[in-house]
């Protein structure tokens, strides 16, 4: 599962990355979290967790274009206002979402912190993730992410396996960009369905399973499109299951680095860009080296 990660870009960054058309990060949003988020919404974050609101890229027809399915939801930052007869393209878009993906029939914001993360293998056959795996998929921009391995050797104070962070980026040193899904949730004690605080709009981080050489880290990953496929996934129209079915099911081993990092990113409140550096050699204890298989600080 992928339930931490880097977002480090500021928006301005990701409009031109992404190819943004509409810059929709300073619209007012509904957050789910109780305290304020820090670092601020919107601003690079070097430990991302579920709950908080994250950039995320996806692509809206404008209102009176869309069909009736593309519309449902069309409220609280949902529409876009475009006159009848633009053409029915996306427009894309960079907005905040809540990470932990709320359906439209939940009845508790709750559930969303269940629905970090969706199979690639299912997510086309559930009914939580089905619909909008059809025609509301987005991508999420990242520097890289973060996984825990567990030691197969060493334990920690309470004689459990040893968990080691790693830090998994591009080897080439590109944006990530990870497949997700977004829905909208109506909040109905709210009667203004003008109100931004009527809707919450969530996502979920589709993951598949890992690599040759990443599974000694975790035995899953986060599903990454390369930037050939982004136009097609964050297509509104294209609802054509058996392309939704091949991208999910992309797989090109090769593409990443991953290194242990200091443990201190397994507190949500530890920030910064030292979260992502090398740990030292005194810092591991039976670590497997997810490249060769040797273990790092413990005996073989």
């Amino acid at each position: 599962m992928c339930g931490r990660y880097a977002a480090t870009a500021n928006p301005d960054e990701l409009v031109e990355e992404f190819e943004v058309e509409q810059d929709r990060t300073a619209d007012p949003v509904r957050t789910v979290l109780k305290n304020p988020q820090s670092p601020p919404a919107g601003t690079p974050d070097w430990n991302l967790a579920p709950s908080k609101l994250a950039p995320v890229v996806l692509s809206r027809v404008p209102r009176g274009e869309a069909s009736a399915e593309q519309a449902a939801g069309r409220a609280g930052g949902a529409s876009e206002g475009a006159a009848e007869g633009a053409p029915a393209d996306g427009v894309r878009q960079l907005r905040l979402l809540t990470w932990g993906l709320v359906p439209s029939w939940a009845k508790d914001v709750k559930v969303g912190m269940r629905m970090i993360n969706a199979r690639a293998e299912s997510v086309l056959e559930k009914g939580s993730f089905a619909k909008a795996a059809k025609s509301r998929r987005c991508l999420v921009p990242a520097q890289g992410w973060y996984e825990w391995q567990k030691s197969p050797v060493a334990v920690d104070a309470k004689g459990k396996p040893r968990k080691q962070p790693f830090f998994i980026h591009r080897a080439d040193g590109d944006v990530v960009a990870f497949a997700g899904l977004y829905e909208f949730w109506r909040d109905r004690a709210i009667p203004d369905a003008d109100d931004p605080q009527a809707w919450l709009t969530s996502f979920t981080i589709v993951t598949t399973d890992a690599e040759p050489g990443l599974d000694r880290i975790h035995d899953r990953q986060p599903l990454v499109l390369e930037r050939e496929d982004w136009a097609t996934w964050l297509d509104p129209t294209m609802t054509d299951l058996d392309e939704v079915g091949r991208m999910l099911a992309f797989h090109q081993p090769g593409r990443f680095d991953a290194h242990p990092v200091g443990t201190a990113v397994s507190s949500n409140r530890s920030n910064g860009p030292q979260l992502v550096e090398p740990a030292g050699p005194d810092e591991l204890e039976g670590v497997v080296d997810p490249m060769t298989g040797e273990i790092v600080g413990g005996s073989s």
